[in-house]
């Protein structure tokens, strides 16, 4: 789910971005002085490539438990992985399902919905996306509507992934560690705390670089409104 804040970039006229501008906040060098573009960072398109197809796997295995559980139809071999993490996390091993606990399910639907964003969110890239020269580099940039709907896009979906994440850790600080107690600390951290964070830190990211996108659109529509008066 990650851009950098200045990929959009209310360009001036049609000059190169100044040295002192990093390669992240270089989204566009071409654009009349009215335009607000933006452009994913290499981290943002990396982290959607490497977490989505891991976020499919993880909602396939919890909505179609006990299918996709040890002793299940599908298990084997696409799922033998959470036979383990299921000893780690009990919302995801018997213990909840067996309890009928609704938990592991809600978030499970949930991130389908994130995932559906996130995928529109690529598509616009890949589909709406224009081609242009930001000093040595080659960048696909969005503008307009196209660009707005993006940024919309991915600020939402990531909110939704972060606030989900962080109930997620608050439910078992609340509980007394119910699931996840019992481990070691370092099968704890090795296997629940590092993988769990990804979704903490990278979120917390978009969100940050989004929330900044979304204000430039926004101060940038409103000045160009002001002069045109």
């Amino acid at each position: 789910m990650v851009t950098t804040r200045s990929a959009s970039k209310s360009a001036g006229p049609a000059t190169p971005i100044p040295s002192a501008t990093t390669p992240e906040r270089a989204a566009a060098t071409f654009f009349s002085s009215n335009t607000w573009a933006h452009a994913p960072s290499r981290a943002t398109l990396w982290w959607l490539w490497i977490s989505l197809p891991l976020v499919v796997w993880d909602s396939v295995y919890v909505l179609f438990r006990p299918w996709t559980m040890e002793g299940g139809s599908w298990h084997w071999p696409l799922y033998v992985p959470y036979r383990k993490y299921g000893e780690v996390d009990h919302v995801y091993g018997w213990k909840a399902f067996d309890a009928r606990s609704g938990f592991t399910s809600a978030q499970g639907a949930l991130n389908v919905v994130e995932t559906a964003m996130y995928c529109y969110y690529l598509y616009l890239y890949l589909v709406s996306g224009v081609r242009v020269e930001t000093g040595t580099r080659r960048r696909v940039v969005l503008t307009g509507r196209p660009a707005a709907l993006a940024v919309l896009t991915v600020f939402s979906a990531a909110v939704m992934t972060l606030s989900k994440t962080v109930l997620y850790w608050l439910q078992e600080f609340f509980s007394d560690y119910e699931h996840i107690g019992h481990n070691s600390l370092y099968d704890l951290v090795v296997l629940w705390i590092i993988p769990n964070g990804f979704w903490l830190v990278f979120p917390t990211y978009i969100i940050y670089v989004m929330w900044g996108e979304i204000i430039e659109g926004l101060t940038t529509a409103s000045t160009g409104a002001i002069k045109s008066e």
